[in-house]
């Protein structure tokens, strides 16, 4: 495939990637928890798991010990997604064991993860949210060059270590010829505020980054996520943020999906 020749999804509607430039910011939880509020908004939702070399999100969906039903179509193999809290899910770690690593050279990861989209029966979809590992290696350039992306979102933490690298992840969208819009900055684990003290806040990876980095960007800062620790907790029990009782975090990933509709719409 060359790089001007996209892969043709024509039951998809809108395909949006998230990305960070490093590990550990908690890029998979929002991916994870924005697509189950688009779908509670009753949006058609897909979500693809870029991440060929550390799948987390069928951990996430509670459906790691599960396996997509496989059919042939002549000698091409059609994948069907699992359902979760109204998302549809691929992923490479459907198909490897838990503890067993991919040791798979840049090239063919890239080109497993473009089987992943094209040999899925995916239904029509409103929005396709795609969880891209840290970094902007051969996966993310790969598959901004081969599919037709309406836009990027952005997530970092406070910190300004964190922010040098959510700049690098930027580039890859903001790059000439690839053109991809940034849709905006969601920063996470903006501060800590103690159960038994709601009114108090400590921001403990500093202040004001997300704002910092959306400046430069040029795009809107979408959201701030709280260090809580019930959003980890309901992530490791393939739980959704719309499981547990925090108000404000239910809120804060219902307005970052308005927020992304408005900008494009389904």
């Amino acid at each position: 495939m060359s790089d001007f020749e996209k892969i043709q999804l024509p039951e998809v509607g809108k395909i949006i990637v998230v990305a960070s430039g490093k590990g550990g910011v908690g890029k998979s939880t929002i991916t994870a928890n924005l697509a189950v509020a688009l779908a509670r908004q009753g949006f058609r939702v897909a979500l693809v798991d870029a991440d060929i070399y550390g799948p987390s999100i069928p951990r996430m969906f509670g459906i790691e010990d599960e396996l997509p039903d496989v059919t042939h179509f002549g000698d091409q193999e059609l994948m069907f997604p699992i359902e979760r809290y109204g998302v549809k899910i691929i992923s490479a770690g459907f198909f490897v064991g838990k503890n067993q690593g991919l040791i798979w050279r840049g090239p063919l990861a890239a080109k497993a993860l473009t089987q992943l989209f094209e040999n899925t029966t995916w239904g029509e979809i409103d929005y396709m949210l795609v969880d891209f590992p840290p970094g902007t290696g051969d996966i993310q350039l790969s598959t901004v060059q081969n599919l037709n992306i309406n836009g990027s979102i952005i997530v970092t933490t406070p910190q300004e270590i964190a922010l040098n690298d959510a700049r690098k992840a930027a580039s890859l969208f903001t790059n000439e010829g690839i053109g991809v819009p940034v849709l905006g900055v969601v920063e996470n684990m903006s501060w800590f505020t103690p159960k038994e003290h709601p009114e108090e806040q400590y921001f403990l990876f500093g202040q004001g980054g997300g704002e910092v980095l959306a400046a430069e960007l040029g795009t809107p800062l979408l959201g701030r996520i709280p260090l809580v620790a019930g959003v980890g907790e309901a992530a490791e029990m393939g739980l959704s943020v719309f499981n547990q009782s925090d108000k404000y975090i239910i809120q804060a990933f219902e307005k970052i999906a308005e927020q992304i509709v408005d900008t494009v719409p389904a």
